[in-house]
């Protein structure tokens, strides 16, 4: 299977490419355990290795620890409405918690939007476009990959998707989980960080219009678990190609807490395939994370950076610090919690609300039949 190959931001000394910026800030512990587009150039410190998560407040200069790559995650992203006039400066579109995304070695979220403004609105409820400006303001917030298999990437259709792609290249900012075929919406996009090969993948489990939106051969369109078995064959394929292999996917039931059995089941399934890390959005909701066995799930990670109140206003962003040469089994996780502001942005929790949300996020791993060590 092909692969693509990418780097992340220069920072500290990866290969160069493009990459995902990660959070580092430590608020408390939630556990611990022991056609792709053109890859961008670095964009400050001079090598492509990063930051460690921060021993200090979110935002603040980390203290850095040797021989750490921190990851860091977050939830959904779109433009629209409320959020839609942020890019209108996208260098501040994130807002101050943009600080911790860059301070991270690989930064990924969900970005549910087309990037087009043509196509035909596609037989659903909810349409979502935007401009490229959209990809200046991730790249500003320290964000290095964005996953886009999701149920709003093709709102308008292939036309929006052959557009969403060109523009992903012309800003040279990586994408995962569409393409002009099969082949390409499955192709895991490859990054060292501090000589740690990593892969990512995106893919998305979300039914509506599934059959009409996948890739085929010989059509574009997203990854989508409705192909179990080319989805199962990217994750192994993903690991005989690096020893770290992350999962982003969208899936889960709207406006549920809890893990739904589609969720689950395919968790068992990717973990059995190879996945190192899965990470999930689209719920709305923050879902529980945790162990499975020798792989680390966060099944939701809520919304981001969203454009009207929904379900919830509970987000975070889920910092992983690995160590290279040591298993995956003894990465330490933190979640920062934060709030969605009536701005649409993040804004990370304080005080008395930073532990009632951590308290909160903690015991979502019960129902989601997780655990806090590795198995």
């Amino acid at each position: 299977m092909a692969v693509q190959a990418g780097a992340p931001r220069v920072r500290a000394a990866v290969a160069r490419a493009g990459a995902v910026a990660v959070a580092c800030a430590v608020l408390a512990a939630c556990g611990a355990g022991a056609g792709s587009p053109a890859p961008r150039g670095p964009r400050r410190g001079a090598g492509v290795t990063g930051r460690p998560p921060a021993l200090g407040r979110p935002g603040g200069r980390a203290a850095r620890r040797a021989g750490t790559i921190t990851l860091a995650f977050a939830g959904d992203v779109n433009f629209a409405r409320r959020t839609a006039r942020l890019l209108a400066h996208p260098a501040t579109a994130f807002g101050p918690i943009a600080a911790l995304l860059r301070s991270a070695d690989l930064t990924a979220l969900n970005l549910e939007t087309a990037v087009t403004s043509r196509g035909v609105p596609q037989p659903k409820a909810y349409h979502f476009r935007t401009t490229p400006a959209a990809f200046t303001a991730l790249r500003d917030a320290g964000v290095d990959v964005v996953n886009m298999a999701n149920n709003h990437v093709l709102d308008y259709g292939r036309v929006g998707l052959a557009d969403t792609l060109a523009a992903a290249r012309r800003a040279r900012f990586p994408v995962l989980g569409i393409g002009a075929n099969a082949t390409a919406a499955w192709r895991p996009y490859l990054v060292t960080v501090k000589g740690l090969r990593i892969a990512m993948l995106g893919v998305s489990q979300v039914a509506e219009l599934a059959s009409s939106w996948v890739a085929t051969p010989a059509r574009s369109g997203e990854a989508n678990a409705i192909n179990l078995r080319r989805t199962l064959d990217a994750v192994r394929a993903a690991r005989r190609a690096a020893r770290v292999v992350i999962v982003f996917m969208h899936w889960g039931t709207e406006g549920m807490a809890c893990a739904d059995p589609g969720q689950l089941s395919l968790a068992r399934r990717l973990a059995a395939a190879g996945a190192s890390i899965i990470v999930g959005s689209h719920a709305h909701m923050l879902q529980g994370s945790g162990w499975l066995g020798r792989t680390f799930v966060a099944f939701g990670l809520g919304n981001f950076l969203w454009w009207e109140p929904s379900f919830s206003t509970s987000t975070g962003v889920l910092l992983l610090t690995l160590r290279p040469g040591r298993p995956v089994t003894s990465l330490s996780y933190r979640f920062v919690p934060a709030t969605v502001s009536p701005a649409g942005q993040p804004v990370i929790d304080r005080g008395a609300a930073a532990r009632r949300a951590l308290a909160y996020y903690r015991s979502l791993r019960a129902c989601a039949g997780l655990t806090a060590r590795p198995g």
